[in-house]
């Protein structure tokens, strides 16, 4: 099992929460029970109440569906991540999902488009990051700060070794974004003994993109997974669903730069 990389003060002890909480069934790790993390005007903590969920819900159908509800059942499986202010309430959300190891990996949303089965044998915990959005179209970067503070608790409370997750792209039209998939494929495509394998119907391969482009658009979320040392799939998935393309994104924490760690522990305090 991969240890923690940093200590982070998260209120009564891992132990004792861990002897309260009540045993996870089947490939899911017990619910985490973290303190809420405040960075400036912003707080993010995990949800409580069916109304705090009920919260992100609403939010997530205004950022993906356009007021049309958005839930599936991994809902009742994660834990739900909140970020506000005072003055305005809700203004991100994210799901997250623990898992005991990487024999768990089929009961993940990413399993249900790539091929997951080189991380079948992973040895330790992991944990899947999913439906990330924010209320507003241009993301304060104190808003990513945050967020990256409250999931660096997450896996450590979890002792993951991997966090993955969807990183999505706006739309369905692969043209729109060559330069960044060819980018990708040249530097940061995972390493062979757990890159995902195709399995959706419809899928853009990285070997038929076009150029690399310096001023290409990339997510600010995968964008900040590459900086902590994330790789990539070597293909996107087409999702008419919600109408975005996404890339399988994995983090592994013992790959980390060291600066990057350093980075997090600042931000997780």
């Amino acid at each position: 099992m991969t240890a923690p990389f940093f200590v982070v003060n998260m209120g009564q002890p891992l132990s004792e929460r861990r002897a309260r909480a009540k045993p996870a069934p089947g490939p899911w790790r017990q619910e985490a029970q973290l303190d809420p993390l405040e960075k400036g005007r912003y707080r993010a903590r995990l949800a409580q109440s069916d109304a705090d969920i009920q919260a992100a819900l609403a939010l997530r159908s205004t950022v993906f569906r356009a007021g049309v509800p958005d839930r599936d059942r991994f809902d009742a499986r994660c834990q739900h991540m909140l970020i506000e202010t005072r003055e305005d309430g809700l203004v991100g959300c994210f799901r997250l999902l623990a898992l005991q190891s990487g024999a768990a990996i089929g009961h993940s949303y990413a399993a249900g488009f790539y091929d997951l089965g080189r991380l079948a044998t992973y040895p330790a915990p992991m944990v899947e990051l999913g439906r990330f959005c924010l209320r507003a179209p241009v993301p304060d970067a104190d808003i990513l700060r945050l967020a990256w503070g409250a999931l660096a608790r997450f896996v450590l409370a979890n002792r993951a070794g991997m966090l993955f997750g969807c990183a999505s792209f706006a739309g369905c039209d692969a043209r729109l974004y060559a330069g960044v998939f060819a980018s990708l494929r040249a530097r940061h495509l995972a390493p062979r003994r757990w890159a995902p394998g195709m399995k959706a119907a419809e899928t853009v391969d990285f070997g038929a993109a076009g150029p690399a482009g310096d001023n290409a658009p990339m997510p600010p979320l995968l964008r900040s997974y590459l900086a902590m040392g994330g790789r990539v799939g070597d293909h996107a998935v087409v999702d008419r669903d919600l109408g975005t393309l996404h890339v399988f994104t994995g983090l592994e924490i013992g790959a980390m730069p060291p600066a990057r760690r350093r980075m997090l522990e600042a931000l997780a305090r």
